[in-house]
């Protein structure tokens, strides 16, 4: 992970820019391996524990009926997610990531080791994606957290 992690310190600082994380499954995992960098403060403004979807509602502004239409973990709740963090944070790019890690709490519809991550980043639409992980719990989080990162060096990549 640290490979990414000093990839996206590299290109926040070429672009004097600040990244803010909003976290369900992964319970500020990435703000963790992001902030482990020595200087990380140049580049990371804040992360967003927001577990529970009141937490999404009052701290990114998730509206609760999307919330009550989607579900927690869907496209829609993420992309908002993403811009809640930009909105109410100093970045200028934010990921988001809402998943089920389990070992319980899966649906036909959402089986464990479904997660969506969301990406905001200046410049350009906001976008979002859906995997399905597999392994237990601590695997599915570790996945999600490398997901986010290489997402994270993805939309650096193409911002303008």
């Amino acid at each position: 992970m640290q490979q990414w992690v000093t990839q996206i310190a590299d290109k926040l600082q070429q672009r004097d820019w600040m990244l803010a994380t909003a976290e369900s499954c992964t319970g500020g995992w990435v703000a963790r391996e992001l902030t482990a960098l020595a200087g990380s403060s140049n580049w990371f403004d804040c992360g967003f524990v927001t577990y529970s979807n009141t937490a999404k509602h009052r701290m990114l502004g998730v509206p609760v009926e999307l919330i009550e239409r989607e579900g927690a973990v869907s496209e829609a709740v993420v992309l908002s997610m993403a811009e809640g963090a930009v909105r109410n944070s100093d970045a200028r790019i934010a990921v988001s990531i809402s998943g089920v890690a389990g070992p319980g709490g899966g649906s036909p519809e959402k089986p464990v080791g479904t997660v969506w991550f969301g990406w905001a980043c200046e410049g350009m639409p906001t976008r979002a994606e859906r995997h399905l992980l597999d392994g237990d719990r601590e695997s599915v989080r570790r996945q999600a957290v490398e997901i986010a990162l290489r997402g994270i060096v993805s939309c650096l990549d193409g911002a303008v």
